[in-house]
């Protein structure tokens, strides 16, 4: 019997949908056909009965099943070999069993979490990467570092590609230095809805092909694409709210305040401020954390549609995110839009572009809010007996009311961006090809700030109003011109190679104007001109340009032996006349084992793969002009009036070259029963020489510092990631277990220092970056002491005060010879546990990621600890000394005490966090519609559920510098993290 017409449909064995473009051929014959939208298929067969269906498709499992004519219904299972997914690295693609350097894939799962940027999706899924969120405040920047920091002032950020754009992740770009508080992150306007995938290069043959930018590692952002034959149109929609994970424990009961307020008066030889009448009339007190926090909603919703044809891709796409702080009046809203086009214009002619435009608003909490918070007194209301704010503090300390602060000042930072490119593609020769790219990326920022005459800042008070606006306008463009060369001669030599000539130039125009004394202050900072007095006005432009020369050689004899070379030479602008070009090389060797027959492995073995890496990378990441002499205005008085000249503010130096990082890497990649199991280890080795340094000049050259190549740095450590798939009928679990370690070492400061001071923070010959510095504490004096002959502190001692460690036996405690390292902000490991779970409609994703080993130092504990009496204290005020309570911890109430830097105020950041949990349901496709693509997805989810931690402050993860490697870890007055949880939709049509 002879069959005609075959018909039938093919699905997605877990989703249930139809998949289109699949491949569907009579097994021995040419005759085939492709499914349709819906997954459909007719085949015209003229075969005789039974015969092999082969149905195949990109990401699953190829099938093969006999038919009897009959209509049939076939299920695909996705491929759990991931061995021949393609990874986007620099300038092209490579399949995975095919890398020599090290790269990582962020899971497609970890896409789906609701975040204001896409790096914090990396957090505890790729080895090898620390995030830190540095502060709650929505929209504020994260701090990345792949592999360690390498530099001590220059940039330590890794270099971000957002469809062939290169970015660096400067947040100054967006903002022109008006608001108060943190910088909205710069990559905030780039919707993480719109990614396809993220490729992480790490070791110096992945990232040589980025030369001067790529010692901190490079981040590949590829964003969704239409395909053939397929049109979708998906909605994603959720709202969620807010609260602050934990609170700092404060005094909030007016009558214990007062009590440690007469403390600390009598211990200074002072009469009690309360009388005995006044101490019993008071009740209750002011909880200034719980007026200031809030239950915020969060909300996001984003449209998509994607499709095309054989010739024409397409991906168009719209974005409304808004999240409120969990502090009252802080918020951060982002609108955006996405066009993604690919057209092939013939079979040897292909043109793209790539184009994204967003418009994010942000209202930030300043700086002091949070610590205003933590210190005004419990004694001090919020509101006065006329129902207005409370000014400011009563107290010698004097402090505005925060949440006066919070609700009536204006302080805002805008942001447009647009970023997109375009290139053209031609295929000149059989495996040849030519492309050319243009890109430009427009940053224009206005920040608008307005203190009302109601509110009191600082020691300052503002009579009259204050407003102040400022605008920024950034605007870099690139042009990219690559020649590749992919070929296979014979059966086991392939080559694929890639040259290629850059330029960008970046150009950035700042201004800023202000008044005060306004006489209606209804127009806020709406109308300058009309203030009595004006603050001097500003203005400024910068500019940058890097032109390069690259080529990558990547060979395979016999998919066994691969061979990577790398070469990329720079030209920046940034750096001095005699070493304006730098020369990053890299060569990578990777053995394909498992294909060797002498081996035998056994079976259950997949893959083997052992790599081998070494290279050179650069950092240009300072600022611009820093090799040129330069001149810089100043007011003076001559003959009686005022007069603006210009004197020297800089030494040119001509040498100044760049940061340059030798990295070695030693990889293996193993694949297990048929590849449901994948591990990944990785041993590296970073040495950076060159530092950008400030170096210290005498006194006679007329400045103080010099920018100039000094110092080495190490960093060298390992990565593990192991993966597994796991079936077993509806049900499919996938996990990823990820762990990291990494030991930094300050090797050099140069020829004769040994120590750079910041604050507490040092870095040292010897020890780690983010180290701390200070005394060790020794107990309390107590009564029974021999005072006069123990250590003296500052001026004298008194039974109550803090004992510390005299460490060079003077019998004198001074911060200029005892001080200690106190341990450093650094992690001794970081890891990640991520599982995702599924059983007919219902899923359930679990994200454990945590921090072990790094040290924050506390400065709220430490200024919270200072119980003068004229600010709010820690709880454990309670437990002070005094000559009934004779502790050993916390000293005595003194009204005129230090802030000194101690181990004390050193904590254990480390920490484990459940940091995302959704459950997800997908209706059944006969309840919504016949159209087999149809679905519908409903999900609860919660971000920082749990924190499991020591750290005695709102949260661990946290760094009052921002991305500064020399401070960081430092906790003051840091807008703390939310839990967030969430309930949402994806539907798709």
């Amino acid at each position: 019997m002879v069959n005609a017409v075959l018909k039938g449909q093919v699905l997605d064995a877990q989703a249930n949908t139809g998949l289109s473009g699949v491949s569907v051929q009579i097994k021995g014959v040419t005759n085939g056909t492709t499914t349709d939208d819906h997954g459909a298929f007719t085949l015209y067969t003229g075969q005789k009965l039974p015969f092999t269906l082969v149905v195949s498709y990109i990401g699953y499992e190829t099938q093969e099943l006999v038919v009897d004519g009959s209509p049939v219904t076939i299920h695909l299972k996705e491929a759990f070999n991931q061995l021949n997914d393609v990874v986007v690295v620099g300038y092209g693609t490579q399949k995975r069993s095919d890398l020599t350097g090290s790269v990582a894939s962020l899971p497609k799962e970890a896409l789906n979490q609701q975040v204001s940027s896409f790096e914090r999706l990396l957090q505890g899924a790729v080895p090898g990467v620390q995030i830190t969120q540095t502060s709650g405040q929505p929209g504020s920047p994260v701090s990345v570092r792949i592999r360690g920091g390498n530099s001590i002032t220059a940039g330590n950020e890794p270099l971000y590609v957002v469809d062939g754009f290169p970015i660096y992740n400067n947040n100054g770009d967006a903002s022109a230095g008006v608001a108060s508080g943190p910088n909205i992150n710069a990559l905030s306007g780039l919707n993480p809805s719109d990614i396809e995938s993220i490729d992480v290069l790490k070791d110096a043959s992945a990232t040589a092909i980025y030369g001067s930018r790529g010692a901190n590692g490079v981040v590949l952002i590829t964003t969704k694409k239409g395909k053939a034959g397929r049109n979708v149109v998906t909605y994603d929609g959720s709202y969620g709210v807010q609260r602050v994970g934990n609170k700092v424990d404060v005094l909030t009961d007016a009558k214990q305040w007062a009590l440690l307020k007469n403390d600390a008066r009598v211990n200074a030889g002072k009469s009690p401020y309360y009388s005995d009448e006044e101490l019993a009339n008071l009740s209750g007190g002011t909880d200034w954390q719980e007026a200031a926090f809030r239950t915020a909603p969060a909300q996001n919703h984003q449209l998509t549609i994607l499709g095309g044809d054989e010739k024409t891709h397409y991906t168009v796409s719209g974005n409304y995110y808004k999240q409120e702080g969990v502090l009252l009046n802080t918020d951060f809203e982002r609108i955006s839009g996405r066009l993604n086009l690919d057209r092939q214009v013939s079979t040897k002619f292909k043109v793209s572009a790539n184009f994204t435009a967003s418009k994010t608003n942000a209202q930030i909490a300043e700086d002091n809010i949070v610590r205003s918070l933590l210190l005004m007194p419990p004694t001090v209301p919020i509101w006065d007996a006329n129902g207005a704010y409370t000014y400011q503090s009563a107290f010698e300390t004097p402090l505005g009311n925060p949440i006066a602060t919070l609700t009536q000042e204006t302080n805002q930072s805008n942001t447009s961006r647009i970023l997109g490119n375009a290139y053209g593609e031609y295929q000149i020769a059989d495996g040849l090809t030519a492309k050319i790219s243009f890109g430009a990326d427009i940053i224009n920022n206005k920040e608008n700030r307005y203190i009302p005459t109601t509110l009191y800042q600082g020691a300052n008070s503002n009579a009259t109003g204050t407003a102040a606006v400022g605008a920024k306008t950034v605007s870099s463009w690139l042009n990219e011109n690559t020649l590749s060369y992919v070929k296979t001669f014979g059966e086991k030599h392939t080559i694929n190679a890639v040259i290629g000539f850059t330029q960008q130039a970046y150009r950035a125009e700042t201004v800023t104007a202000g008044s005060q004394g306004f006489s209606t202050e209804q127009l806020t900072y709406n109308d300058l001109g009309s203030g009595v007095v004006y603050t001097k006005p500003t203005s400024g432009s910068s500019e940058w340009a890097l032109n390069s020369f690259l080529a990558r050689v990547n060979y395979s004899l016999d998919d066994k032996y691969l061979f990577t070379v790398t070469a990329r030479a720079d030209g920046s602008s940034r750096f001095g006349a005699n070493h304006r070009w730098g020369y990053f090389p890299s060569a990578a060797f990777a053995w394909n084992a498992s294909k060797e027959r002498f081996l035998n492995l056994p079976d259950v073995i997949n893959n083997l793969k052992l790599r081998l890496s070494a290279g050179l990378t650069g950092n240009q990441e300072i600022g611009v002009y820093q090799s040129l002499s330069t001149l810089a205005s100043s007011t003076y008085f001559f003959g009686g009036a005022t007069v603006i000249g210009y004197a020297p503010n800089r030494i040119g130096n001509p040498d100044l070259g760049w940061e340059s990082t030798a990295q070695y890497d030693a990889g293996i990649d193993i694949a297990l029963a048929n590849s449901r199991f994948t591990f990944t280890v990785d041993a590296y080795y970073k040495h950076t020489s060159d530092l950008l340094l400030d170096v210290p000049l005498p006194y006679t050259t007329g400045q103080s510092t010099s920018l100039q190549n000094y110092g080495k740095v190490s960093n060298k450590g390992l990565e593990f990631a192991l993966n597994s798939q796991n079936t077993s009928g509806a049900f499919n679990w996938s996990s990823a277990l990820t762990f990291s370690l990494n030991r930094n070492k300050v090797l050099s400061l140069g020829e004769g220092v040994e120590s750079i001071i910041s604050g507490v923070s040092i870095a040292q010959v010897g020890q780690p970056l983010g180290s701390f510095y200070g005394l060790k504490t020794n107990g309390i004096f107590q009564l029974s002491d021999d005072i006069a002959n123990l250590p003296v502190y500052l001026t004298k001692n008194q039974p109550g005060d803090q004992r510390y460690v005299d460490k060079n036996g003077d019998n004198v405690i001074t911060t200029s010879g005892d001080r200690f390292i106190l341990g450093n902000a650094q992690p001794k490991f970081l890891g990640g546990l991520s599982n995702n779970l599924s059983y007919k409609n219902v899923d359930l994703n679990i994200l454990f990621q945590g921090s072990y080993g790094n040290k924050i130092f506390n400065q709220n504990k430490q200024q919270l600890e200072i119980l003068s009496g004229q600010q709010n204290a820690s709880i454990t005020a309670l437990d002070r000394w005094t000559p009934e309570n004779q502790g050993n911890v916390i000293p005595r109430a003194y009204e005129d005490p230090a802030a000194e830097a101690s181990d004390r105020y050193v904590e254990d950041a480390s920490y484990l966090r459940l940091k995302n949990l959704t459950i997800g349901y997908t209706f059944p496709l006969h309840l919504l519609s016949t159209t087999s693509n149809a679905k519908l997805r409903i999900y609860v989810a919660a971000q920082n559920l749990i924190t499991w931690t020591n750290y005695t402050s709102y949260d661990p993860e946290v760094s009052k510098n921002g991305q500064s490697t020399l401070t960081q870890g430092i906790d003051y007055g840091v807008y703390p993290n939310a839990k967030l949880f969430t309930g949402g939709i994806n539907l798709t049509l």
